[in-house]
């Protein structure tokens, strides 16, 4: 049985040096202490208050550090900045020998890359280390927005090999979406409608119908089914508009710059509206069609 390496996950896991973990960790908050009861309490807790007041002073005018470089708690200095994160030696390796997958551009990797590996540097790769690295890099979120995009999957050459599953860029676009909603510090934004766009792009480009699509990718995520289905409402309102406005079109006998201006509307959106409208009557009349050789 061949090995290979998860393409989305439902859970985040660490992601590579330049690309957002997933699902960013909630911060920690300082709970307070139990509050006084009682004027004893009170009383004491101001004393406590003045104490830490003038110890903090002081600790200001000595530049926040004790005799030796050191701070209260005496630990060096120079520990309270968090240290960079390390990238695994193995993604290092890989983005020098392949930088048109693992560089600064990420691409979708072919099913099977780890044996394509394996096999081209037997001697470099240790099986486990390999494993784990492309497990960190396809879990990282500047790979899954490769996913998400819907960009083919790519060999060692760097040449598109195979489509990407449409299961795999509905699951990828959900992911991505979970890791901006819930990274710290990101402006309070509603990223639903972009999310509902995009699986609507991504639904069209399937080329499948609502129906198989929806047995493709459906889970047993409520909350993802649930958006799922507004993507589907907001897909066949916008379909009953460019009908309704091709009807209108073909009725008046204008030219699409006088139906436009007409109706006070931008020419190129209407021309893809009524070129839309066109697509989905070719495609209702083609199993007809199909349906009326048949007999």
């Amino acid at each position: 049985m061949t090995e290979s390496v998860p393409e989305v996950v439902a859970a985040p896991l660490p992601a590579d040096a330049g690309a957002a973990h997933a699902g960013a960790a909630l911060a920690g908050a300082a709970s307070e202490s139990a509050t006084a009861t009682t004027p004893e309490g009170a009383a004491a807790a101001d004393r406590a208050g003045n104490a830490a007041g003038r110890a903090a002073r002081n600790r200001g005018r000595r530049g926040g550090k004790d005799r030796g470089g050191r701070n209260a708690e005496g630990a060096p200095a120079a520990a309270q900045a968090p240290a960079p994160q390390r990238v695994h030696p193995a993604l290092e390796q890989l983005a020098g020998l392949y930088p048109h997958l693992f560089g600064a551009v990420f691409r979708p990797l072919k099913r099977g890359i780890f044996q394509d590996l394996l096999a081209a540097h037997p001697e470099l790769f240790e099986r486990e280390a390999l494993k784990v690295a492309l497990g960190i890099h396809t879990r990282s979120t500047r790979y899954l927005q490769t996913v998400a995009a819907g960009e083919q999957r790519h060999d060692l050459q760097g040449q598109p090999v195979e489509a990407m599953a449409p299961e795999h860029v509905h699951h990828a676009l959900l992911e991505v979406y979970r890791r901006r909603k819930n990274q710290k510090g990101r402006p309070t934004e509603d990223l639903l409608p972009k999310l509902r766009n995009r699986m609507i792009a991504a639904f069209e480009a399937s080329g499948l119908t609502r129906e198989a699509y929806t047995e493709l990718v459906v889970g047993r995520d409520d909350a993802a089914n649930a958006i799922l289905e507004e993507a589907f409402a907001e897909w066949a309102a916008r379909n009953a508009k460019a009908e309704a406005l091709l009807r209108a079109f073909e009725a008046s006998g204008s030219t699409l710059e006088q139906f436009a201006d007409m109706y006070g509307m931008d020419p190129r959106s209407t021309g893809q509206q009524l070129e839309r409208a066109r697509k989905l009557a070719a495609a209702k009349a083609a199993p007809q069609a199909d349906g009326g050789a048949a007999d």
